[in-house]
């Protein structure tokens, strides 16, 4: 049986927690800010935790457990 490979995109765009939630940053933060509001600017910055429902195929992506 060959060595599982994780999904190249996938480990550019998360990372796991200490206690193993898996973690991502907001999209629409690149470009474009004039069309956004200042307050939708702060309220994509920075990282959230990835919702439960999607975590079980994000681990799968990236190798873990």
């Amino acid at each position: 049986m060959p060595k599982m490979k994780s999904h190249s995109g996938s480990k550019k765009r998360f990372t796991l927690t200490g206690s193993g939630k898996v973690k991502r940053f907001h999209a629409n933060t690149s470009h474009r800010f004039w069309g956004k509001s200042p307050k939708a600017k702060l309220r994509h910055a920075g990282s959230t935790v990835v919702d439960a429902s999607d975590e079980y195929r994000i681990k799968r992506m990236l190798t873990v457990g």
